[in-house]
């Protein structure tokens, strides 16, 4: 099974200090050891680099990139399927979206997956099923 993951379970594993943290660990360790893919795209990764350096630090952003991402099955966002987020962004109308949820919702939906982990009510208004390891 592959199984998408968000900006959001990547600060919460790194902020000891965040509420979910202690799921987020929790969720994760299980996950190490099964042999499930775990998937994101690129833009989740500049998300998430800015928003772990910002509020955490450069070395919880380091310990990002060089021990969480190399375990990470990465797709790299093309021309298309940006365009196809941004078309869906603007139909949506809504204030808390966005373009990088539209994309993930445009890469789970290409790849054919239904799976996610993450904090973010999107994935579950957008029909997808959150990960229950």
């Amino acid at each position: 099974m592959t199984i998408f993951l968000d900006t959001s379970v990547f600060f919460s594993l790194l902020d000891a200090d965040d509420d979910r943290h202690s799921l987020a660990a929790d969720v994760w360790s299980r996950l190490a050891g099964r042999t499930e893919t775990l998937l994101t795209h690129n833009y989740v990764l500049v998300e998430a680099s800015a928003l772990i350096q910002r509020r955490l630090g450069v070395e919880a952003m380091r310990a990002f990139l060089e021990t969480i991402v190399p375990l990470l099955t990465v797709v790299w966002v093309d021309e298309t399927m940006h365009a196809a987020a941004v078309g869906a962004l603007l139909t949506s109308g809504k204030r808390g979206l966005s373009l990088v949820d539209c994309i993930s919702f445009e890469v789970m939906r290409r790849a054919g997956l239904r799976v996610y982990f993450a904090f973010d009510a999107h994935f579950a208004e957008m029909g997808f099923e959150a990960f229950e390891g």
